[in-house]
């Protein structure tokens, strides 16, 4: 259980959405500064809700921290009560369940949980002091995956709290509340709660003030990721670890320039753009592929197999690959899960997902 009531200064809240699913993003940026926190003690409109965040692919090559896209039909559900046994502005993790051995790693102390770290923040951001609350986290994701694991916990959790109160703030301050406790988990990055909040391609400009631009892909195009999963864990800590503290200028501009061609790509619903500019870091992925057993092969065989691009989803193990057909992405990841299994001795799984444009967003809810 964790004390969540206090009144220092909060990032401004932005306008809630009408939209019941999710945070208004209609603007072309957002930028975030300090007020105080919210005064009024808000009271519960749900006794309950449940809420789920997806999956994401951070980094997409040369945006490393500043560039990411969130990943449809897969993620985290946290579902959350008003509970009388709970002291007033607390909040308790009643149970952690989902694949792997999340449920024995992952700690119900709200204080060393992803989610529980999103939820307390928020709670503190709107001044929750009158009632207690208990969270159930399922997890969906693998940890150390690669695929946004503990941020789609963050995001789900910051939506569930914000969505009990009645939807008060808007996805800046989630965002935050999701940074708070990815500082805690992998490291200051929104690169994962961007896109998991809002869904689609996010652009952070900057992180102080925090500044995130939506980049829409055209409804009217197909992309599709094929993700490769290996049975093999690469915490993101440890991975930060290896990036070099130095580079050269010529990567450097190299880099920049790929960025912003992977950017221009998104807009033009340019796939064969993305996946080149996507296939092209020459800074990140070349000192952690070698931490991946069998990565550089299963790159090799993606393009082979015709993936327009293939790089390491976030901080790995997991690889991405790129195409706009769903039968060509079934077939590339059959070619990459052989890789993984010849070159790195990894057992892999395969899935081709789209890309989910909507975000964390409420699921379900019960009215008091």
């Amino acid at each position: 259980m964790a004390i969540c009531f206090q009144s220092p200064l909060k990032p401004t809240s932005i306008s809630p959405s009408s939209n019941n699913c999710r945070p208004n993003l209609s603007a072309q940026s957002f930028r975030c500064n300090f007020s105080k926190t919210l005064t009024a003690d808000p009271q519960p409109v749900f006794t309950s809700v449940k809420s789920f965040a997806p999956a994401t692919v951070a980094n997409l090559g040369p945006g490393f921290d500043f560039l990411g896209a969130a990943v449809d039909g897969m993620g985290d559900f946290v579902s959350l009560r008003v509970d009388a046994d709970v002291p007033p502005g607390e909040i308790s993790i009643a149970d952690i369940e989902g694949v792997g051995d999340s449920a024995k790693k992952l700690s119900k102390n709200p204080l060393w949980n992803c989610a529980g770290i999103a939820a307390i923040s928020v709670m503190k951001m709107l001044g929750v002091r009158s009632v207690g609350l208990s969270l159930s986290l399922e997890k969906g994701l693998p940890l150390g995956s690669g695929l946004g694991s503990s941020a789609a916990s963050a995001a789900a959790a910051a939506v569930a709290v914000n969505e009990i109160f009645g939807r008060k703030l808007g996805v800046h301050d989630l965002v935050l509340a999701g940074l708070e406790s990815e500082a805690k988990v992998s490291g200051y990055h929104a690169d994962n709660v961007a896109p998991a909040l809002m869904g689609g391609f996010v652009l952070i400009r900057s992180y102080d003030p925090l500044e995130l631009i939506p980049l829409r892909f055209p409804s009217d195009k197909e992309l599709f990721f094929v993700l490769v999963n290996p049975e093999f864990e690469a915490p993101t800590k440890k991975m930060r670890a290896a990036l070099p503290s130095e580079i050269r200028m010529s990567h450097h501009v190299w880099n920049c320039s790929q960025a912003a061609a992977l950017v221009a790509s998104v807009f033009q619903g340019d796939v064969k753009g993305l996946g080149k500019a996507l296939s092209s870091d020459r800074i990140v992925e070349p000192t952690r592929a070698p931490l991946i057993p069998g990565m550089e092969g299963v790159k090799k065989a993606a393009l082979e197999a015709g993936a327009f691009g293939c790089t390491i989803s976030g901080a790995g193990p997991t690889a991405v690959a790129i195409t706009d057909d769903e039968e060509k992405g079934r077939q590339i990841g059959e070619r990459m899960v052989d890789a993984f299994l010849e070159e790195g001795k990894l057992k892999a799984v395969a899935m081709v997902k789209k890309l989910d444009r909507v975000g964390a967003r409420l699921m379900s809810s019960n009215l008091i």
